[in-house]
């Protein structure tokens, strides 16, 4: 029989079989005298006793034996497949360890074909915003080849298609790093006004020049936070609202503490956002073929988003085509929990 394969089984039935044998002599040895009837029923007893251990064998053979099936289904690509386990004691409680080890392996199954299509499209998006400079360049060089006269002009128009896939090379390592935990945030009590007017400093010149101004209106705030980094995020909305205005534009940042939450929030007055494109202003290389701007590469909110979040803070977005866009930006402050 298969259960006496399990040499644990075999001893144990041996084991039981012996000491019911050792039983039925020293029961007659103790009466002294041949009896029968005692001899049936130590036998019958026995022989019962060895019953109910091979049922009780062949009952945990079947179970395991199922069990094994719905494994072996599992791996074979059946996902749903679980091992039946209502019952109790320490067998069951095993089936229930290994029905959640199913669930946590699909999981990363999941996980992985996720960031497999992530990388799939983000190869796409990077490899066609390389294609656009690189054939620039490319044709600049053969221009400088046939019009050395130009060649400072051509050079100079080269140089800035260099400078921008410099750009968005460094964009794509700043988000591989943050999206990869590889960057330690060095937070400190920090006074948030500061942090808005070394923002407002690094964008009025350009703000001057496009004739646009940059309003700041908030106290002394202070946001546990790594001044840098978020100065960095702070920017990247800045350029894009600087980006999506025209002349005599305003470009107002508030902030103010209610309760726990630092609220803060960037508003401007110029073309807004198409609603098509209001859900993917966050995606990842995200070009809205409504949008005017073609020098960007769609990098710049998405890595502010994910600097407002390594902070704790919440970021969402409301716009008006035609009328504006607004920002908006929560930060929970843990010092006052």
């Amino acid at each position: 029989m298969r259960i006496f394969a399990d040499r644990h089984n075999r001893r144990l039935f041996l084991s039981v079989s012996a000491v019911l044998l050792i039983y039925t002599i020293l029961i007659q040895l103790f009466l002294r005298k041949f009896s029968l009837p005692v001899l049936i029923i130590s036998v019958v007893s026995s022989f019962s006793v060895l019953i109910i251990c091979v049922l009780f064998f062949k009952k945990q053979d079947s179970i395991i034996e199922n069990a094994a099936r719905n494994v072996k289904s599992f791996l074979s690509g059946n996902k749903d497949k679980r091992i039946e386990c209502n019952e109790e004691g320490e067998l069951f409680h095993l089936f229930q360890t290994v029905n959640t080890l199913s669930t946590v392996l699909n999981a990363q199954t999941e996980r992985e074909i996720q960031t497999n299509e992530f990388l799939k499209s983000t190869i796409s998006d990077i490899s066609h915003q390389l294609k656009t400079p690189l054939s620039a360049i490319s044709i600049y060089n053969e221009l400088i080849a046939d019009n050395p006269d130009d060649a400072k002009q051509l050079a100079q128009a080269a140089q800035k298609e260099i400078d921008r896939m410099e750009k968005l090379v460094k964009n794509l390592l700043k988000l591989t790093r943050l999206d990869a935990g590889a960057i330690v945030f060095e937070k400190h009590n920090e006074n948030i006004a500061d942090i808005m007017g070394e923002v407002k400093s690094r964008f009025s010149c350009r703000a001057e020049l496009e004739k646009k101004e940059i309003r700041l209106s908030g106290g002394d705030e202070l946001l546990f936070c790594d001044a840098s980094w978020l100065t960095e995020a702070f920017c990247n909305i800045i350029k894009n609202a600087l980006d999506h205005t025209a002349e005599n534009s305003i470009v107002s940042v508030n902030w103010k503490k209610s309760g726990n939450i630092l609220n803060v929030t960037f508003s401007d007055n110029g073309s807004g956002i198409h609603p098509e494109d209001i859900g993917y202003v966050f995606k990842r290389f995200y070009r809205s073929r409504f949008s005017k701007e073609t020098q960007g590469a769609g990098l710049g909110l998405p890595i502010a988003k994910t600097i407002i979040e390594a902070h704790e803070g919440m970021v969402e977005v409301e716009s008006e085509l035609g009328k504006g866009t607004t920002f908006s930006i929560s930060f929970l402050i843990p010092t006052e929990l």
